[in-house]
């Protein structure tokens, strides 16, 4: 499959001389080449898109569209690709992703009116669905292994997922999953694992398979980064869900073959402002606990969706939204420890939304500090306050740690916060553990290290760990025992920690840029 950023550049080629500057604009519009303007392209959606739009409207990041951007000078543009900002944005420049002629295309690129991105829709999505193994011809007994024990990795760089036993350490399987793999999801049984592409690239590997395989694929979208499946009792397996980032909207599938089903828009208004934005995208996706449905965050407009699979059947049926107001710029999140609270970063607002899936309403938006991006967070009890939730922050080096037992006067407030030496992407723990980790990614000088906190002593100084590349994302085996952390680099690595003596166990080598991984049994209790 082809890149947004190549399919977008024959429209982009027609637009190269058109500039949206302002009169008061001071820089002029630059000009590329046709070469130029796809690599470009190609580079704005592997790096750039994410976080400020396919349309530059800014979200996680700043508005970029050039009005904005042509009031400042090439070189200051360059200055900020290259060595990052202290708002978050890394430096691509400095950590090698980019190059100095590929910085200064980059630079012009975003001085350059956006191309309008093509339409992919249900005919388009039916023509890429392949289902590689029919149910029929699948397995029909558990492998002789702990397989709920296995891990997904995922190697982004090389467009693909890893499947490594966490029992022998070994890479059992690896598979070509797609451009820049965002997450991975388990089904409710385990056997099944999904991962979605930043290419929208939906694939689906069978545990049970031997070797491991993947049975079934589809293209939900140009671009996008959730997938889920539905854990409802009655529903186990029935439904997968994905989010797109373009087009804007989400798409259902049976969950046994990945076929599309159902197709929905997210397209609208800011729930504050009632602007119309036209690019509202699905950001985190989780599967409810408590009603047969799937929460949504949509990005740009605020609002949480509660799509309601009951009545969809084959795909006949109907879904219901519900729509509930929450904060802009929603991106990720995760459970409480009940599984009855959905707790969203609104990472561009500095704020925590809770959404209560029970009474299926917003109960409170939390201001944290600049830019929370807690993965899924992390849930433990803490000494004085019982159970709460934390998230780490793009924009500062903070812990803030969120009381959620509805017992308690200090429910849904801040009742502790945990300075870190860096930026974070990520934090973790686990019910049988007492630590909580947390990593420094996105800082010029502590990316390599890991921050870890006692959890029985809250005010304690934290351990700091420190490897000799840069560390990310931290995940648990089964048993709780285990911290799993990927060694980001070309020639990458697993090291997997001792979660009591934090000691190195074991190392696996042999990968491509390790980020994600998502431990079976955790990932289908959603265990974090």
């Amino acid at each position: 499959m082809k890149k947004l950023g190549t399919i977008l550049t024959p429209i982009a080629a027609g637009l190269m001389l058109a500039g949206t500057a302002s009169a008061a604009a001071l820089q002029p519009v630059p000009t590329l080449t046709e070469a130029e303007m796809q690599e470009s392209a190609d580079i704005y959606f592997d790096r750039c898109s994410g976080c400020h739009g396919t349309l530059r409207g800014g979200a996680t990041g700043p508005n970029i569209a050039p009005a904005k951007t042509l009031k400042k000078s090439l070189a200051k543009l360059e200055k900020i690709l290259w060595e990052g900002t202290d708002g978050g944005m890394p430096g691509w420049g400095r950590d090698g992703k980019l190059n100095k002629a590929q910085t200064k295309m980059l630079a012009k690129f975003v001085q350059i009116k956006p191309p309008t991105p093509p339409p992919w829709g249900m005919p388009e999505m039916k023509k890429s669905w392949k289902l590689h193994v029919p149910v029929a011809d699948r397995p029909t007994k558990e492998p002789n292994a702990n397989w709920r024990n296995y891990f997904g990795v995922i190697q982004r760089d090389a467009g693909k997922v890893s499947i490594i036993d966490g029992d022998t350490k070994k890479i059992i399987s690896t598979m070509d999953s797609g451009f820049a793999v965002h997450i991975l999801r388990s089904s409710a049984s385990g056997r099944y694992m999904y991962a979605i592409g930043r290419d929208g690239k939906a694939t689906m590997m069978d545990l049970w398979a031997s070797p491991i395989n993947i049975v079934a694929e589809v293209k939900i979208s140009m671009d996008a980064r959730s997938i889920d499946s539905s854990k409802f009792k009655g529903f186990e397996d029935k439904y997968v869900i994905a989010g797109g980032y373009w087009p804007p909207h989400y798409v259902i599938m049976k969950g046994d073959t990945l076929e599309p089903i159902k197709v929905v828009s997210t397209i609208g208004y800011t729930y504050d402002t009632q602007v119309y934005h036209p690019e509202p995208r699905v950001a985190a996706i989780v599967a409810s606990h408590t009603a047969p449905e799937f929460l949504l965050n949509v990005k740009e407009t605020g609002h949480v969706l509660l799509v309601d699979y009951s009545n969809l059947g084959d795909g006949s049926g109907s879904i219901t939204e519900t729509r509930i107001d929450a904060e802009r710029f929603l991106h990720d999140g995760g459970w409480d420890s009940t599984k009855r609270y959905f707790l969203a970063a609104a990472n561009a607002r500095d704020t925590i939304s809770v959404i209560d899936t029970v009474e299926r309403k917003l109960v409170a938006n939390i201001v944290t500090g600049t830019k929370p991006h807690p993965g899924r967070g992390a849930n433990w009890i803490d000494p004085e306050f019982g159970a709460v939730w934390a998230t780490v922050h793009l924009g500062e080096g903070l812990v803030s740690i969120i009381s959620t037992d509805t017992s308690k006067k200090t429910a849904w407030t801040v009742v502790r916060e945990w300075e870190l030496a860096g930026n974070s992407l990520f934090v973790k723990t686990h019910p049988n553990s007492t630590n909580v980790w947390c990593d420094n990614t996105i800082n010029k000088t502590m990316a390599k290290t890991l921050t870890v906190f006692d959890i029985n002593k809250p005010n304690a100084k934290p351990q700091e760990i420190t490897f000799d590349k840069t560390v990310v994302h931290m995940e648990y085996n089964k048993a709780g025992d285990e911290v799993w952390v990927s060694l980001w680099d070309k020639d990458g690595a697993i090291v997997v920690l001792d979660d009591k003596t934090r000691k190195e166990k074991a190392r696996i080598t042999g990968l491509v840029a390790p980020t994600g991984k998502f431990n079976v049994y955790n990932t289908v209790h959603d265990i974090y």
